[in-house]
């Protein structure tokens, strides 16, 4: 009978395929959903195939929060001459959310998010990092300093990822330590923080990240933790929302300033630096010249041409001398333990015609 619009995740819809139950062939319209999400989940392989399924002359709608290099990538794979339609992004605040930013060394970053949740009074929280591994990492970390903590990125099981945002919401687990793209689509009222572990790379990424907490009039707070490197990236953030993130104090950790190149690396320069000027170079070269000189304009010192008596006498012993004139026993290859047959006479080879002659066979 089939249906006109079938709504399926990629391997289920890449199962049934195999197994008989969906034709694709005469599919007019492909519809990517959330195409930033399905990369980090992992998706994108499957996806890929199902497109080697559909015919070729079709419509394809890609849709994506986020447009990294990643993203725009698939987009050229997956399209062919697209247009693209950019939705203005949210670049307010709201009113009801109080921000901070602490600047910190790397070293004390954990203590730091330590510090400002004992110190705050948080009912439940999400803690975003950027990488997945440090989702993990930082999860072992508040649960072995006997944090109420759970997990949440792509890379989990889906059962287990439901079962933690379950607990979550419920009030089971206080704090959630999330990425950015494992959050996405989260609706938990009256969520009282938001801690920023990693300044996001992207400067919507923090409106997005902010924006779960002070909804529908609530008191919210967001706390941001940046490094002396995460310059760039802060100075991003407050263009986009229009006013600087108040700077906020941690006790008992040392105060440290923004780095002076402004949170890029700088590679290379100190091979150049390194190098000594041309000039120099030149002078450290010149003494070498007439040395040089001298060496080339000394005459090598004759060698001695050896006589033509000594050189006939150690001549005549090698050419007149037979080789085995000094050898007093003769030297066989087995030694004393010859094999009987190999002390036979061979006989002599005969033609065929003599053979015939006498009449043997």
């Amino acid at each position: 009978r089939g249906v006109d619009v079938l709504i399926a995740t990629p391997g289920r819809l890449i199962d049934m395929f195999e197994r008989g139950s969906v034709l694709l062939s005469d599919a007019k319209i492909l519809v990517i959903d959330e195409a930033d999400r399905m990369l980090d989940m992992g998706f994108i392989p499957d996806v890929q195939r199902i497109v080697t399924l559909l015919p070729r002359n079709r419509q394809t709608l890609f849709f994506s929060a986020t447009m990294g290099p990643e993203i725009r990538k698939l987009a050229d794979e997956f399209l062919q001459n697209p247009k693209e339609i950019a939705v203005s992004r949210p670049a307010s605040v709201a009113t009801t959310i109080t921000e901070g930013l602490a600047l910190v060394a790397e070293h004390d970053k954990r203590e730091a998010l330590r510090h400002l949740i004992r110190t705050q009074n948080v009912q439940n929280a999400l803690i975003f990092c950027n990488r997945k591994r440090d989702v993990d990492i930082l999860h072992k970390s508040l649960t072995k300093h006997k944090f109420n903590v759970g997990a949440l990125h792509g890379d989990m099981v889906q059962t287990v990822r439901f079962a933690t945002l379950e607990k979550f919401k419920a009030g089971e687990l206080q704090l959630l330590v999330c990425s950015d793209v494992a959050a996405r689509g989260l609706d938990i009222g009256g969520l009282s923080h938001v801690f920023n572990f990693d300044v996001p790379v992207h400067a919507e990424d923090y409106v997005h990240r902010i924006g779960r907490t002070g909804r529908a009039g609530l008191e919210g707070h967001a706390f941001t933790i940046a490094l002396p490197d995460d310059r760039f990236h802060v100075e991003a953030i407050e263009k986009l929302i229009g006013h600087p993130i108040p700077p906020l104090n941690v006790e008992g950790l040392d105060p440290v300033d923004w780095a002076e190149d402004n949170g890029r690396k700088r590679r290379g320069r100190a091979r150049v630096a390194r190098k000594p000027p041309a000039s120099a170079r030149k002078e450290a070269t010149a003494p070498e010249k007439p040395q040089r000189k001298k060496a080339r304009a000394a005459p090598a010192a004759p060698k001695p041409e050896p006589s033509r008596g000594s050189a006939r006498k150690k001549q005549e012993p090698r050419r007149d001398r037979p080789r085995d004139e000094d050898r007093q026993e003769v030297v066989r290859g087995f030694g004393a333990e010859v094999p009987a047959f190999m002390l036979r006479p061979a006989r002599p080879r005969r033609s065929v015609a003599v053979m015939e002659e006498e009449g043997e066979p």
